[in-house]
């Protein structure tokens, strides 16, 4: 009787070790998941989207959370810009922005009317038309207004074409890069404006030729952190007046 009593109080202190054992137990801690990466987004603009054959027309595109950018007829672009296309028919164009997180597409469509086109030869080439091939942006160092002196030469050939077209009205948009405030930045667009002017007055332009406009860092040729593209923004910008 004594062993069977001894026998049962074994077996009870056995079990209640192990289960003691069992509670002492460490539950592993759970790992939450990986939070998803963010998809790419992307727009994708023409302008204007309907043309006569010969025109050109400009794409402007934006994208984030993007590692690879790119569009058929135009190759591997940057996260954000734009480019000028002259398509002979009409066109879609297909931008795709791929990155951790997955692809996105953006889709814009140039209109060619080819029944109205008016080609012209280069001996026939409009006022206008030349002043786009010949009239050219001057650029300026951070912080400064001043003609830089390897633009001066730059300046005189805008200036030496304006005062043989007398007829042609600009107008000088002066740039800034993303650094300052705003109200710095107009400020400093509109003292390269003047300071080109200047330059085009004094080689024989005519005043009634010109206006200008400053709009600092709201208008960006380029929009990439560093500096070959600020460089960009740092601009007097030369357009023909509406």
């Amino acid at each position: 009787m004594n062993k069977t009593l001894q026998h049962f109080n074994l077996v009870m202190f056995l079990g209640g070790a192990l289960l003691l054992g069992a509670c002492n137990k460490k539950v592993a801690n759970a790992v939450p998941p990986a939070p998803p990466l963010p998809a790419p987004t992307a727009t994708l603009a023409a302008n204007p989207s309907d043309i006569e054959l010969g025109q050109p027309a400009e794409l402007t595109w934006k994208t984030t959370n993007a590692s690879s950018i790119s569009i058929e007829q135009l190759g591997t672009l940057p996260p954000s810009g734009s480019r000028s296309v002259n398509p002979s028919s009409s066109t879609t164009y297909t931008l795709v922005a791929k990155g951790p997180g997955g692809v996105q597409e953006a889709t814009t469509r140039v209109m060619v009317n080819s029944g109205t086109a008016k080609l012209t030869s280069p001996s026939s080439a409009s006022d206008e038309e030349l002043f786009r091939k010949t009239v050219t942006d001057i650029f300026f160092d951070f912080d400064k207004s001043a003609v830089r002196s390897d633009q001066k030469t730059t300046a005189d050939q805008d200036a030496n074409f304006l005062a043989q077209h007398p007829n042609l009205r600009i107008l000088i948009e002066g740039h800034c890069d993303d650094r300052g405030s705003e109200e710095y930045n107009l400020a400093l667009g509109d003292s390269r404006a003047s300071s080109l002017k200047d330059i085009l007055l004094a080689q024989g332009v005519s005043g009634d030729q010109i206006k200008t406009i400053s709009y600092g860092k709201e208008r960006p040729f380029c929009s990439q952190d560093n500096e070959q593209c600020r460089q960009q923004n740092r601009r007097d910008h030369l357009s023909l007046q509406e």
